[in-house]
């Protein structure tokens, strides 16, 4: 009986520390689950810089970034990030104090990633989490000079396209907003769109000039998804129905 009560502390203590290194683990899994849903937020076919996978990352809820690796998501092995991210987990055993680690993770963004795709455990990189400056703002689509600009052709006129054209190079536009004009049938279409990335909604004005009337508008949303051809000037001279 002495001997048991001797070895009773011993037995404490061991399945003390056995416990404290199972709330580590917990901790760590805890951590590495903050990481994966970050992987999976990054995930996608879209092509993407380096930089903007470094800002994307940034910007999600309990990640911070250590190091960006690589060129672009479509070249070679993708992009890789070092994240750092925390966890914690509760040691019910002893005093119910809470354990809390921070681990870093390498989180792979390639389209030959698969989904939820999990995290490798790498060694924390010295220094502070990286910076990222705000992407640039697209240019505005100039809807309003574009619509008091255009010219207004009486019923029964002729639309000079040349006269249209004229307009156009006259309104100064950003380089990045490409031009286009198209007569067809006593009309003449226009449009103003910014580059797209492929995948979400683009950027678009649309003007159509005929006798009588001068419209400028912008196509719905639906229309302007990649393959709807919303943003072509033939939309421009014969509108799509509007989607119901």
């Amino acid at each position: 009986m002495r001997r048991l009560l001797l070895l009773a502390p011993l037995l404490l203590f061991t399945v003390g520390c056995g416990v404290v290194q199972s709330s580590e683990d917990e901790a760590a899994d805890a951590a590495r689950e903050v990481a994966r849903k970050a992987g999976e937020r990054l995930y996608g076919q879209r092509p993407r810089t380096a930089e903007e996978v470094g800002r994307s990352a940034s910007g999600i809820d309990g990640v911070e970034v250590l190091r960006v690796t690589g060129t672009s998501t479509h070249d070679g092995d993708g992009v890789d990030v070092v994240v750092r991210t925390s966890g914690s987990a509760y040691n019910g055993w002893l005093d119910l104090e809470e354990v809390a680690v921070r681990r870093c993770f390498a989180v792979r963004v390639s389209p030959k990633s698969e989904w939820g795709e999990g995290p490798r455990d790498v060694d924390c990189p010295d220094g502070p989490p990286l910076a990222f400056a705000p992407p640039p703002e697209p240019p505005r689509l100039p809807y309003e000079e574009l619509r008091a600009k255009l010219p207004r052709v009486p019923k029964g006129g002729r639309v000079d396209e040349a006269e249209v054209r004229r307009t156009l190079a006259a309104l100064d536009l950003h380089p990045a907003i490409r031009t286009e004009a198209k007569a067809d049938g006593g009309r003449v279409g226009v449009l103003l769109s910014v580059k797209g990335n492929g995948f979400d909604a683009q950027d678009c004005l649309l003007a159509r000039v005929g006798p009588g009337a001068t419209e400028v508008w912008v196509p719905p949303r639906i229309q302007r998804m990649p393959g709807e051809g919303g943003c072509t000037v033939g939309n421009a001279l014969d509108p799509a129905p509007p989607p119901h």
